[in-house]
């Protein structure tokens, strides 16, 4: 569907679906809610096994990379093109069928210490979820009435950002009793729970007349990204400069300045790259896109100088992030008041500002920083996080007619998801690459350098002076990449700031 040819929601009513019971909006919300917490949770939980993956499957620093972004970059890839079939064949179908790929795949990843394998199980997970993350967010502006969708909105934009540290703390509490597959059996729970209230209480929704799915349109997508972040994430290992590396990042971009050509000339696109012309709508896409990449780059960061440069526990470690949820939370649910008061500009600028800053002072951490500066950190990214998440994903929801919700709630998913991506993988190489530059492995044998080059949990098992050297090492490439991802919400702050410039801050009407 095109911006300028919306037609006629065939959504139900707010009140009740069509020949059927009225809807319970605070059981679908409680619903949602939970299968979106469960494949958010998945993103970030694994972070905290990662030592644990690394000395069990023996997995290089690049492989355990790809462990975690696997499922993103599938995740993110797949998103336009399942909100689609959802929207077309029915949101509650949707969400049965990707909880059932995401509980099936998790429960084989339990089985096995292959990395190849588990990357394999967990770009199955990313279908599952691809399938899950929009019909949650659509189902939502499809049911509630208007006068409660903020804060429901609101709710799952929390449930949202608070989902992924939740994810660690459960993570790292089984990690103190069991190995990192207990992670994946925790997936397996909360998919078979968010399965049963989803056949109890969600209605179905769908657009019979939805047109076919741009079957090119995602051909093209997931080439584009496929290229862009394999490349990225492969580029510590083969070399930033080598010509593999550059032809790889430079095809990717290519193919995707090809999808949105595509995209131009199609009469029922995937994604019409003229809804960018709607300045809230841009700005809400790349407010999320950014926030993500930090978030999620932050993630993969911080787990592993947790356990390995700290030397804390796993459970430890996820408690240690805490006070980042104990301001998020609140703040997410304060944020429509202050939009109401201020307008959405001032709290969704100022979240981004205070979200690089935390990020610059996470990047200033080293081996002996204190806790409280930890701490401190986390309760700004937290307050940042819930300021700019709730008007950033009310922004694309409402800068859109409801004939074309299912566009905003794709929309809205693949910024997250994408950003998470391209966070994992940006911010992870720059990592890998700080790491091996500034690890001195003279006069080693030709095993143990390549071991300890391989990753900080390896060099730590060999121990003495070589695991000494990796955590300074580690460290020092930790500065550059955290500020990394403060640059880039600060970026993120500015063209906010510019974009809703003079805009109107009331939503658009359906």
């Amino acid at each position: 569907m095109t911006a300028t040819e919306p037609r006629a929601a065939a959504a139900p009513t707010p009140d009740a679906t069509p020949g059927g019971p009225p809807v319970r909006h605070q059981l679908v919300l409680l619903v949602t809610c939970l299968a979106l917490a469960t494949v958010v949770a998945a993103m970030a939980s694994l972070n905290v096994a990662l030592p644990d993956l690394a000395r069990e499957t023996h997995g290089s620093q690049t492989q355990l990379s790809w462990i975690i972004d696997a499922y993103s970059l599938v995740f993110a890839a797949l998103l336009l093109p399942a909100g689609a079939l959802g929207d077309r064949f029915g949101r509650r179908r949707a969400l049965l069928a990707g909880l059932t790929l995401f509980g099936g795949g998790s429960g084989l990843a339990a089985l096995t210490t292959d990395p190849a394998v588990l990357i394999a199980l967990r770009g199955l997970l990313g279908v599952g979820a691809a399938l899950v993350m929009p019909a949650t967010l659509s189902t939502i502006t499809g049911t509630f009435p208007r006068a409660q969708r903020t804060r429901a909105v609101s709710v799952w934009a929390a449930v949202a950002g608070a989902g992924a540290v939740v994810g660690l703390l459960a993570s790292g509490t089984l990690l103190e009793f069991w190995s990192w597959r207990a992670v994946f059996l925790l997936n397996v729970l909360l998919a078979v729970a968010a399965l049963a209230g989803t056949l109890l209480f969600v209605p179905e929704s769908a657009d019979p007349r939805a047109p076919r799915l741009d079957v090119g349109g995602a051909l093209l997508a997931v080439a584009g990204l496929g290229a862009l972040v394999y490349s990225v994430i492969e580029a510590p290992t083969r070399g930033w400069a080598e010509p593999v590396t550059l032809g790889g990042i430079a095809a990717g971009l290519a193919v995707l300045a090809g999808f949105v050509a595509w995209e131009l000339r199609r009469r029922h696109p995937l994604l019409d790259p003229r809804l960018f012309r709607n300045r809230r709508f841009a700005a809400g896409s790349l407010s999320i896109l950014c926030q993500f990449f930090a978030f999620f780059g932050y993630i993969f960061v911080i787990m592993q100088y947790l356990q390995l440069v700290r030397g804390d526990t796993a459970l430890v470690a996820a408690v240690s992030i805490l006070p980042m949820a104990v301001t998020m939370v609140p703040f997410s649910r304060l944020t429509p008041r202050l939009v109401e008061r201020f307008g959405a500009r001032g709290p969704w600028v100022l979240g981004l500002v205070l979200i690089a800053g935390a990020m610059a002072a996470l990047g200033g951490l080293g081996a002996d920083s204190a806790y409280w500066q930890l701490a401190a950190a986390l309760l700004l990214l937290g307050a940042g996080s819930g300021l700019a998440m709730t008007p950033a994903t009310t922004a694309i929801t409402d800068a859109l007619p409801r004939s074309l919700q299912n566009v905003a709630s794709a929309m809205n998913d693949l910024s997250r998801e994408l950003g998470g991506a391209l966070g994992i993988a940006v911010l992870g190489s720059l990592l890998s690459a700080g790491y091996r530059g500034h690890l001195d492995v003279t006069g080693l044998p030709p095993q143990v350098a390549e071991a300890a080059r391989s990753s900080l949990a390896a060099a730590t098992g060999i121990g003495g002076p070589v695991g000494d050297h990796a955590r300074t090492a580690f460290v020092d490439g930790m500065h550059l990449t955290l500020l990394t991802g403060a640059g880039v919400a600060a970026l993120a702050a500015v063209a906010v700031a510019l974009l809703l410039r003079g805009q109107a801050t009331a939503a658009a009407g359906d």
